[in-house]
């Protein structure tokens, strides 16, 4: 780690704590050369395929403002909402990927929003799962009723 002082890449770690729910460590480090003092993060990026074929930095608020609109209007406390984005990331990050597909993500919310609500699963379903006609929903509500 160069030194942002005196550009000196002779530097040593004096502190290092972990943040973020261990997803970010934050390090004090000292310059050997100039002795100033100063603090680096690191974190762990996860990056996510678009279908547009772009990629962006993984945003656990967009799963949570995708469930937002999936429940509105449905009796879900915003903390289990918040409770399914979490799963979803800790889930994602335990795989060890560093790179997983929008369409993932969307698919992974599924299972647990199904246990939650199955009309805002069925929102949420008719998204990831390309729902193209009424027979999509159909099938997909026959088989919250008869689970395989």
């Amino acid at each position: 780690m160069r030194c942002p002082f005196c550009k000196s890449l002779s530097t040593e770690v004096i502190d290092t704590r972990t943040g973020d729910r261990g997803t970010l460590v934050r390090r004090r480090r000292r310059c050997r050369k100039c002795e100033r003092k100063f603090n680096t993060i690191e974190s762990a990026q996860l990056l996510v395929s678009k279908k547009n074929g772009k990629s962006e930095l993984f945003d656990e608020r967009k799963i949570v403002n995708g469930l937002v609109k999936a429940c509105k209007g449905r009796p879900v406390a915003y903390e289990d909402i918040l409770a399914i984005a979490q799963e979803v990331e800790d889930s994602i990050r335990s795989e060890g990927v560093v790179r997983i597909s929008s369409r993932q993500i969307g698919l992974a919310v599924l299972e647990p929003l199904k246990k939650l609500d199955a009309v805002a699963y069925l929102r949420f379903a008719s998204v990831y799962e390309d729902f193209d006609s009424p027979e999509d929903f159909k099938r997909a509500a026959m088989e919250l009723e008869n689970p395989k």
